[in-house]
C-alpha cells in the first residue's frame, strides 16, 4: 500500500484544498486528511505487534486505517459482524498487542486489550515507514476463521490493476457504503479512490444508501448483490431519483442474479459484476466500463495469471496473498475451490463452489449458484441456500422482511421461478426461515453467509 500512500500524498501536495473524503461532518481536504494521517502515524509507529482496528464509517476510521499503513503497523480489522467467539479467536491468533476502536464499542473491552486514542495533531511522521501488511479474517464456513496475510506488493498492485481496470480517475465521487473490515471496501472503496485523487463519500448506514446518492451524485461505488437490490427496489417503488453521473456500479462478494443486474441498468444503475477472494486481495476479475457481458465476471484483472485446471480456477500473480498467518507461504497461487470456464471472449464464468456441488441420485451434478440466481430473482427473498437431501436438491429462503412470504406461498414461488431449469435441478422441498432463526441455529454466520453443509444436516433431522 505504500505507493498508494505515496499517491494520495502526491494529490494532497498538489492540491491540497482538493476534498477527500465528505461525512456526516462536512468535507474534508486532501491537504487536512494528509496531516491527520502523518500525526496519527507518528504516534503509532516506533511500537511492534499487530493492531486490531474497528473502524467506524467515518473520517476518523479513515485516519486510523491510512495512519496503520503509513506507520508500517500490523494492522487486523475487526469485522462487526463476528461474534464474541470470533472476535476472542482472531485477538489471539492474531497476537493482538491493542486495539483501535471508538469509545462506546464496549464489545472491545472484553478483548482485553488496551486502547490506543492517537493524537492526529502532533508532529508528523513525514513519510511511510513501509512494511505494513494486513491480516484479513474471513469469516469463512466455521467458527474459527483463518487470517489472510497481505503485504504492501499485493495491496499495491491490486489497487494499480483496479484502477486500470475501472478506469478510476481523479474526476471521480466513490460513493463508499460498505463497512471497512470488508477488504473489497478497504481496497475498492477507500484506497483506490485516494490513490487517484479522487472524493470519497462515506455513507455510514446502507439504509441510507439511496439518500446519500441522491443527495452526493457519486460517479462510483462498490456493492454486494442484497444492496444492489435494496437500490433496485427503492427506484423501481418511485422511492429515489434515477441516479445521474452514475458510471460505474462494481457488484461483488456473491453471485450476481441475471435479472437483478437487468433491472439495474434498465433503472440507470450500470451494476458491473465482479469476482474475487480475500486470498488473492478481493478482487480477480471484474467487467470492464462499456464493456460488459452479462453472465460473466469480466477478464481477469492486469497482471494475473488466471486459468482452469480439471474445472477449477487458480489464480497466479502479484495479487494472491502471502499465505495464512502462521501458515505456508502461497507462492503466489491459489486454488481457489470454485468452479468456471472462460468464455469465447476471455471472460470469466463462475459456475460455484467446487466441493458445494449437489450429485442427484440420479448422477446429475448441480451448482447450486445456478438455483439460487433463479431463486433471488424475487425482491421478497433477502438470500436462499440450494443443499442436498435425499438425492435431490432442496432449498432454503430467507425472507427480506418479516410477514412478506408464508409458509405456503413458498413451493409454488419456487416452482415459478425454476421454471426454466431442468427437472432434475429443481428443488423438491423448500423452507422458509428467518435470518433470526438461522443465526440461533448455527446456519448462517454473521456476515449473513448462509452455511450450506450445516443447513443440509438440518433438513434432514426434519
Amino acid at each position: 500500500m505504500r505507493n498508494a500512500l505515496a499517491a494520495f500524498a502526491g494529490h494532497a501536495a498538489a492540491d491540497a484544498a482538493r476534498i477527500a473524503l465528505i461525512d456526516a461532518e462536512g468535507a474534508l481536504t486532501y491537504g487536512a486528511l494528509l496531516q491527520a494521517v502523518r500525526g496519527t502515524a507518528a504516534a503509532l509507529a516506533g511500537s511492534s505487534g499487530a493492531v486490531g482496528v474497528l473502524a467506524p464509517k467515518n473520517r476518523q476510521g479513515v485516519i486510523w486505517l491510512l495512519a496503520l499503513a503509513w506507520a508500517g503497523r500490523r494492522a487486523v480489522p475487526l469485522p462487526e459482524f463476528f461474534s464474541a467467539e470470533q472476535w476472542a479467536h482472531l485477538a489471539a491468533d492474531a497476537g493482538l498487542s491493542a486495539v483501535l476502536a471508538p469509545a462506546e464499542a464496549d464489545a472491545v473491552a472484553a478483548l482485553g486489550l488496551r486502547r490506543l486514542a492517537p493524537p492526529a495533531d502532533g508532529p508528523g511522521l513525514q513519510e511511510p515507514v513501509g512494511g505494513a501488511t494486513w491480516v484479513i479474517y474471513t469469516s469463512g464456513t466455521t467458527g474459527r476463521p483463518k487470517g489472510v496475510l497481505l503485504g504492501e506488493a499485493q495491496l499495491d498492485a491490486s489497487i494499480a490493476a483496479l484502477a486500470e481496470a475501472t478506469a478510476a480517475q481523479a474526476g471521480d465521487r466513490m460513493l463508499s457504503v460498505l463497512p471497512f473490515a470488508l477488504l473489497l471496501e478497504l481496497v475498492a472503496g477507500l484506497a483506490l479512490p485516494l490513490s487517484v485523487g479522487a472524493s470519497v463519500v462515506l455513507c455510514a448506514e446502507p439504509r441510507q444508501m439511496v439518500r446519500t446518492a441522491a443527495l452526493h451524485r457519486p460517479s462510483a461505488t462498490v456493492l454486494v448483490p442484497d444492496l444492489l437490490a435494496a437500490w433496485v427496489a427503492a427506484l423501481e417503488a418511485g422511492q429515489a431519483p434515477r441516479p445521474e453521473g452514475l458510471r460505474f456500479v462494481a457488484v461483488g462478494g456473491a453471485a450476481v442474479p441475471r435479472r437483478l443486474a437487468d433491472r439495474a441498468w434498465a433503472l440507470g444503475l450500470p451494476a458491473y459484476e465482479g469476482y474475487g477472494l480475500s486470498e488473492c486481495c478481493s478482487v480477480v476479475a471484474v467487467n470492464r466500463p462499456g464493456a460488459r457481458v452479462a453472465g460473466t465476471v469480466g477478464p481477469p484483472l492486469p497482471g494475473l495469471a488466471v486459468e482452469i485446471e480439471n474445472g477449477e480456477i487458480v489464480v497466479r500473480g502479484p495479487t494472491v496473498m502471502e499465505g495464512y498467518l502462521g501458515g505456508v507461504p502461497s507462492g503466489g497461487c491459489r486454488r481457489t475451490g470454485d468452479a468456471g470456464h472462460f468464455d469465447a471472449e476471455g471472460n470469466l464464468v463462475v459456475e460455484g463452489r467446487i466441493d458445494d456441488v449437489i450429485v442427484t441420485s440420479g448422477g446429475r451434478n448441480i451448482h447450486p449458484e445456478w438455483i439460487e440466481a433463479m431463486l433471488q430473482e424475487d425482491p421478497r427473498l433477502a438470500r436462499c441456500a440450494v443443499v442436498t437431501g435425499g438425492g435431490h436438491p432442496r432449498a432454503v429462503l430467507v425472507p427480506a422482511r418479516d410477514g412478506l412470504l408464508t409458509a405456503a406461498e413458498v413451493e409454488p414461488l419456487v416452482a415459478r421461478l425454476t421454471a426454466d431449469a431442468p427437472d432434475y435441478a429443481r428443488p423438491r422441498r423448500s423452507l422458509l426461515m428467518s435470518e433470526s432463526d438461522l443465526l440461533h441455529r448455527g446456519l448462517m454466520t454473521g456476515g449473513g453467509r448462509l452455511r450450506r453443509r450445516a443447513i443440509a444436516a438440518y433438513l434432514e433431522t426434519l
